[in-house]
């Protein structure tokens, strides 16, 4: 299976170059525009030079049987829309796009040229996140933080704070019929937002302060005399009456911990078999956080 790689910043070197390297039968076709870069990248991770291209044309050349894309995501409209109209089952890491629109307009090409697009949305595949699903969830609590990281809110938004916005809405255990956005922006960057979904039997409340004087992650779910923490991705702690801690073992890779893994293999499980995958659900993902930029600027209005 022909696979190419597209951008070659630290999420594809640090998260899915590794996951690559341990799959047989997997031909790895490299593309960036800075040679020295692809070269080294190429050279860490054993790529043939035959397998390098500085141009999408020539990595489309290969005739490629899926596609990740790790551009930045400014670039990701002209990228995912040139590999649908070449066929190629692509793989985006989010957002697909800063604008709605263009988000919208890739979905719709993908499905009227049935070609499968995913959007990475690793948390929903992380097996921590993933036993969440399993727990009582009347009230589910998420906040992702970080130092000193105020910025433009819909790069804020769409780059970031839209994985706290998919993983309610995958743990939401119903319909989400109300929405509420609070957020401060001070010389027009976004320092912190606050998102509440609502539904029948349920809140799912989730916070990102740019400003928190901490890098962290943490989700909470509760219900029915039960709760259930995670704690980055790695640390369980349970709570009904006592609390339990169970933390990642020492030997799980930090790919398969945080989702990458399974979404790399499932995706590609998928285009060997000829499954189709489709991006709607996770474009009422985007339309969610668009929401949540235009509340956020209308407040700072």
């Amino acid at each position: 299976m022909k696979v190419g790689v597209i951008g070659l910043g630290d999420i594809a070197q640090k998260a899915y170059l590794p996951v690559f390297a341990t799959l047989p039968e997997t031909e790895l076709h490299l593309q960036t525009r800075t040679p020295a870069n692809l070269a080294r990248v190429a050279r860490t991770h054993r790529v043939p030079a035959g397998q390098t291209h500085t141009t999408l044309d020539g990595l489309l050349a290969q005739g490629l049987d899926a596609a990740f894309v790790h551009a930045s995501t400014a670039a990701h409209p002209e990228i995912v829309s040139r590999l649908i109209e070449a066929g190629v089952p692509t793989y985006v890491d989010k957002p697909l796009a800063y604008e709605l629109a263009d988000s919208v307009r890739l979905v719709e090409l993908a499905e009227e040229r049935g070609v499968s697009l995913a959007v990475g949305f690793n948390r929903r595949l992380a097996p921590a996140y993933a036993q969440c699903a399993e727990h009582p969830r009347e009230l589910i609590l998420m906040q992702k933080n970080r130092v000193g990281l105020p910025e433009d809110p819909r790069t804020f938004v769409l780059d970031d704070f839209i994985h706290v916005v998919d993983t309610l809405r995958f743990l939401a255990p119903g319909e989400i019929d109300h929405v509420d956005v609070r957020a401060r922006i001070v010389d027009g960057l976004l320092h912190h937002v606050v998102l509440q979904l609502s539904g029948d039997g349920f809140t799912a409340i989730g916070t990102m302060n740019r400003l928190s004087g901490s890098t962290e992650e943490v989700l909470e779910v509760s219900g029915q005399d039960t709760k259930r923490q995670v704690f980055n991705l790695a640390e369980v702690v349970d709570h009904k009456g006592q609390p339990s801690v169970r933390r990642r073992g020492d030997w799980v890779p930090v790919a398969r911990q945080r989702g990458i893994e399974q979404a790399v293999t499932g995706f590609l499980d998928a285009v060997r078999a000829q499954r189709s995958i489709g991006a709607r659900d996770a474009l009422a993902t985007h339309q969610l956080c668009e929401q949540v930029v235009r509340r956020a600027l209308e407040q700072a209005s």
